[in-house]
């Protein structure tokens, strides 16, 4: 089956964008490489890299130049109109981006000097980054870590098409799926033509279950999207969450309604406008809906318990292409006997087991199991023991 027939197209319509040099063009790319200036990555702009090459961020074809950064800053949308709500830009100090010339090519290194893509350097612009990070997170407060990383980033952009002549090191969890092209595979493999995604930095509550499920009613398979790239230090870490996911979907959903990718973005914490990004990236990865829960991808008190799912609305649904699905908060009643939410509870807080994460992580610290309400044993077991061995 040809892409074509996927159930959905890459995001603005066309095919996924594919950055990866062919094999038999990669030793010639390492020799050239080498005698280009270098420009050094960090693991965010590894991570950006990664979703750069393989299509995850179609239509994207580099890092931003001056009108799509304006336009998606200042208004969501690429300068062609397509709906993106978060700049990708290669930040470089001054130094740096007057030692470069537009129009020549430069290399792509990692901090300890491998290099792993070139780029073709079309534009070197200023940008003002407390602007930036006003403008996406609504904050350039250092307490936010978006706006935090945003702000630390130096003001020069280096923008063009990017050529991947080698693999991302650090690359984890490769069992699973982990480029739009492997996800497409899978799903066209299971026969699935809706396939519903679900974002997550969390280890995996009953709540979520609940919601996971409900969207598993009215879709062919789900596809549980974990973030493993970079989060806040006090974020549950990557291979401990991967355990819960495995030992969730091998013990409580059907074997073949359920999957397990890889998300290999970092997280921004970008609240209303990165729950845009991960619909848009879904989308890419060849999803045709996209659950949109609480405060989703939001941090401290930064946004409204619903301002994610309300941005929704700033865009046609044609133009997403992707369809979110809207959940309420969720929780275990005990007069009803079973998980619910404010829309199907007619009971009062009293009846509901409503558990901070700062609770929840309280309790795994002490080496006590959450509640089987809030969360399967066989999660708690994993969390538990985690947590003491970080100690």
């Amino acid at each position: 089956m040809s892409m074509r027939e996927d159930p959905i197209t890459a995001h603005g319509g066309g095919e996924l964008i594919d950055l990866k040099a062919p094999a038999s063009e990669q030793a010639s790319l390492r020799t050239r490489a080498a005698t280009l200036p270098v420009v050094t990555l960090n693991a965010r702009d590894l991570a950006d890299l990664e979703m750069l090459a393989t299509g995850a961020f179609s239509p994207l074809t580099g890092f931003m130049g001056e009108a799509d950064y304006k336009r998606s800053r200042d208004e969501m949308r690429l300068a062609s109109g397509v709906p993106w709500s978060i700049p990708i830009t290669l930040a470089v100090d001054e130094a740096k981006a007057h030692s470069l010339k537009v129009g020549t090519d430069i290399a792509l290194a990692t901090q300890d000097g491998k290099v792993l893509a070139t780029m073709k350097l079309a534009e070197i612009y200023k940008v003002d980054r407390h602007a930036e990070a006003k403008a996406v997170f609504g904050t350039d407060e250092d307490a936010h870590p978006g706006a935090r990383n945003v702000t630390s980033m130096p003001p020069y952009c280096l923008a063009g098409r990017v050529t991947l002549f080698e693999e991302i090191p650090g690359r984890t969890f490769l069992e699973f799926p982990r480029e739009p092209r492997q996800t497409r595979a899978a799903f066209r493999e299971r026969g699935w033509r809706k396939i519903v995604a679900f974002q997550t930095r969390n280890p995996t509550h009953r709540a979520h279950e609940y919601i996971q499920k409900a969207a598993l009613e009215i879709c062919d398979g789900i596809m549980i999207h974990p973030l493993v790239g970079e989060t806040k230090g006090d974020d549950v870490p990557a291979a401990v969450r991967m355990e819960t996911y495995k030992v969730l979907l091998d013990q409580y959903y059907p074997k073949d309604r359920a999957m397990l990718g890889v998300f290999p973005a970092h997280m921004r914490y970008g609240g209303p406008r990165e729950a845009i990004l991960h619909a848009i990236v879904r989308r890419n990865y060849g999803c045709t809906h996209f659950i949109v829960g609480r405060d989703h991808a939001g941090v401290g008190n930064y946004y409204g318990s619903y301002d994610a799912q309300k941005i929704f609305d700033r865009f046609k649904p044609e133009e997403m292409g992707i369809t979110p699905l809207m959940f309420e908060n969720t929780f275990y009643c005990k007069r009803c006997n079973g998980m619910a939410s404010f829309k199907t509870c007619p009971h009062t807080d009293e009846d509901r087991l409503i558990l901070s994460g700062t609770k929840v992580r309280d309790m795994l610290r002490a080496g006590q199991a959450p509640p089987p309400e809030f969360t399967r044993p066989e999660l708690a077991a994993i969390l538990v023991r985690a947590m003491k061995e970080s100690k």
